[in-house]
């Protein structure tokens, strides 16, 4: 039964069968010295030792002659290959790392839109635990639209429209409960607010003697006046409403970037629509970075994406808008992007902005053609899959991998691999890709498996986006979604000495 199971696992990962033939050199198991030279030469792991390889056997071999001699089975390199060791996101990336003492508008800082809908924007359900996915995904921004109820009850709800209704009690008390569940960084309220005097006064109550001590009352004692505190005042909620609560994040129109630069307080931020804000982007962008280095600025979707639908986040990350708010609630592109950009720093919803961002010392025009001499270069190569799913039909697909570079416009691209006819279980694609990525701080690389349904149609079936800082150097490297498996092997290109025809992922410069 185990030379069975053995034969099946050759099988299916006859990629991963080569690369550890190639270090056991024609003995039966890998010993720890060889393992600790992949790890040297391939994984780029240059500070692993001996005992290092011996913790890995430990750690994914279960054979026990295997483990008494201080080798690795296939089996168990198999297990070390497919597992979070292995993955392509740098698991360092997993914890917080980032400064983070800096002002709060030198961070991208997860935002949602419309939070309490888990639907569409007319007849869509509103409901408390659409508030509590978002802060379990680590979104620090969350908006509540607030109106006039009944008995001197304020609800949250879309308004004008059939959407259901919540009371602005049962929300504050839901974020009172799960706020700092994933994250111990500052949550920001943006309330909408369409309440009447009255019913404003009951609103201020229950954010008092709901939050209590985490609602932050009083400005912060900060070493420079005038200047936005730090993401590590933790553990506060900051509303941004109700004007005798607000302290950091006063609401005001905006007019322009010089009547900002020459009026606006720190301690106000602005709110604008994605055409404005995207017209602002195109025409402006300089001065739209020079005006988000003082203050926060909130971007939410256009009012005609009734369904819920969002824009691409990349176009005003580019420009430092902190406060991109996207509905949580629509899976597709745009959620796949805010999803990869805030895994990084332990997923902490607080990402600090890329220097280029942040700097006045130097210009930076994101609709600028090339914006480096010293181009950053990867080198992929996509090699297999393995058991993707089958569509409900059960007719096996033939499926292609897209990878697609978002960042600056000039980086801005994707590329396919080749089909695979009718096969789900082990398709394989061996096919090179080469980028160019001038401004690669600021990055987003997304990998995902379509079917081909036609000539020029495709359906999706799974996807994977993280930072290109936090692509982790090594030889097979792994993503997954809950149905698919993709393998993704890199190297860096100066230190490449084994297999042409492996999946090779390169990040070099001027290669």
């Amino acid at each position: 039964q185990s030379q069975r199971k053995s034969q099946t696992l050759l099988s299916q990962r006859a990629e991963i069968q080569h690369i550890y033939e190639c270090y056991t050199s024609g003995q039966t198991t890998l010993p720890a010295c060889s393992l600790l030279r992949f790890l040297h030469k391939e994984q780029m792991e240059i500070t692993a030792s001996q005992e290092t390889a011996e913790e890995l056997i430990d750690k994914y071999e279960i054979e026990e002659t295997a483990r008494a001699s201080r080798s690795m089975t296939f089996e168990g390199f198999l297990r070390y290959m497919e597992s979070k060791d292995c993955c392509v996101f740098d698991q360092s990336h997993t914890s917080v790392y980032h400064d983070m003492d800096q002002p709060l508008c030198n961070y991208f800082i997860s935002s949602s839109h419309n939070t309490y809908l888990t639907g569409d924007q007319l007849v869509g359900k509103s409901h408390l635990d659409a508030y509590v996915t978002a802060l379990r995904k680590g979104c620090r921004c969350l908006e509540i639209d607030c109106w006039d109820g009944p008995d001197m009850e304020p609800v949250v709800y879309h308004g004008y429209t059939l959407t259901t209704k919540i009371l602005f009690k049962d929300v504050i008390t839901t974020v009172e409960q799960h706020a700092f569940e994933m994250s111990a960084y500052p949550v920001i309220l943006s309330l909408e607010n369409h309440c009447s005097q009255e019913q404003q006064v009951v609103m201020a109550q229950y954010l008092i003697s709901i939050l209590g001590e985490k609602l932050l009352k009083s400005p912060v004692e900060l070493p420079v006046s005038a200047q936005l505190p730090s993401p590590n005042k933790k553990k506060v909620v900051v509303a941004e409403a109700l004007s005798d609560l607000v302290v950091y994040t006063k609401s005001v129109k905006f007019i322009s970037f010089s009547y900002s630069k020459e009026n606006q307080n720190f301690y106000e931020n602005t709110s604008m629509g994605e055409k404005r804000a995207r017209k602002l982007t195109k025409c402006s962008g300089p001065e739209f970075i020079e005006h988000n280095q003082r203050f926060l600025s909130r971007i939410y979707p256009a009012g005609s994406r009734t369904s819920s639908s969002n824009y691409n986040p990349q176009e005003f990350w580019n420009v430092g808008a902190q406060l991109v708010a996207l509905n949580f609630q629509s899976l597709g592109l745009p959620m796949d992007l805010n999803d990869g950009r805030f895994q990084d720093n332990g997923g902490c919803g607080y990402i600090l902005k890329p220097e280029v961002l942040r700097s006045s010392q130097k210009r930076f025009d994101p609709s600028c053609s090339q914006h480096s001499s010293r181009a950053t270069h990867l080198l992929l190569k996509v090699i297999s899959a393995s058991n993707l799913p089958v569509p409900r039909s059960g007719k096996a697909l033939d499926p292609f991998v897209r990878v697609e570079i978002q960042g600056v416009m000039s980086d801005s691209c994707r590329k396919n691999t080749s089909t695979v006819k009718n096969n789900s279980l082990t398709p394989c694609w061996d096919a090179d890709m080469n980028f160019s990525i001038s401004v690669p701080e600021l990055c987003l690389i997304r990998f995902s498996v379509r079917d081909q349904t036609g000539l020029l149609s495709s359906e999706f079936v799974g996807q994977y986006t993280l930072p290109f800082t936090s692509m982790k150097k090594g030889e097979t490297q792994r993503w997954r979604t809950k149905l698919d498996q993709v393998t993704l092997c890199h190297y860096c290109i100066s230190q490449c000495s084994l297999c042409q025809h492996y999946l090779k992922l390169a990040s070099a410069q001027d290669v």
